[in-house]
């Protein structure tokens, strides 16, 4: 309500301001004809200034915005993957019983091109996913992830995480995933019918897990080549990789 009185007040000062210099013109030149030649001109005018302020600056005002917040999102997700996200996929990538399948695919270098992780995402997309839950070691698994819950109670806190909602719906699904370990004592010795139900949420965070780990290697490459140089020495899919330069 007060920026809207501001804005009101501010619209006046101006509009008298501009009356008081026209009649100031008047008074020192006595030409009506002059004055309204400059006046008709200004008014005419005004509709590209408009075009010039609402259509282009606007434009580009809002794209510099939109790019300051996905720089900060996209921290966000490097933080992620730093503390939870690489590990996480590695353990449930290599439960995959189909990986040795499309390893290969994942094996990149700086010399990729935007078509080629494309490429790769769209093949991604229509991937059979599967889980073998008995390749994963549960109470181990949960022990970290419940260890890291207060940090990906923050990242759910982010208003950033509005910019980007495929990475907000991987949160969801890790936070799900999380909070279904806790509910539970003991891992294992669970029903083959509790063990379909928690690999189903598993599986739900390797499709978006792997999905957004493409997309964070593709702004990596293309931004901060030091940075995606250590996340190919430490690539979750590659098992010959090394944080070790050799």
């Amino acid at each position: 309500m007060q920026q809207r009185y501001n804005y009101v007040l501010l619209g006046m000062i101006l509009l008298i301001l501009s009356v008081v210099f026209h009649y100031v013109h008047y008074i020192l030149f006595q030409d009506w004809h002059h004055l309204l030649i400059f006046l008709i001109g200004d008014i005419a005018f005004v509709p590209i200034e408009v075009l010039m302020v609402s259509l282009v600056i606007h434009h580009l005002l809002t794209e510099m915005e939109k790019k300051k917040k996905m720089e900060k999102m996209n921290m966000v997700i490097g933080t992620f993957f730093s503390e939870v996200g690489t590990r996480l996929l590695t353990v449930i990538s290599d439960a995959d019983p189909g990986l040795d399948m499309i390893r290969k695919e994942f094996i990149m270098d700086n010399n990729w091109s935007d078509n080629e992780f494309r490429s790769v995402v769209k093949s991604m997309k229509s991937y059979d996913y599967r889980v073998d839950i008995e390749k994963i070691d549960l109470n181990e698994l949960a022990r970290f992830m419940l260890s890291k819950r207060d940090f990906l109670l923050r990242l759910l806190e982010n208003p950033n995480l509005l910019e980007h909602e495929t990475f907000t719906e991987l949160l969801r699904a890790v936070f799900h995933m999380t909070e279904e370990f806790e509910c539970r004592s003991d891992l294992s010795c669970l029903p083959a019918t509790d063990l379909k139900h928690l690999e189903g949420d598993i599986k739900r965070v390797y499709v978006q897990i792997t999905l957004e780990w493409l997309y964070y290697m593709r702004y990596l490459k293309n931004n901060y080549p030091y940075l995606f140089s250590l996340a190919m020495r430490t690539n979750p899919f590659d098992t010959n990789a090394s944080p070790i330069v050799s």
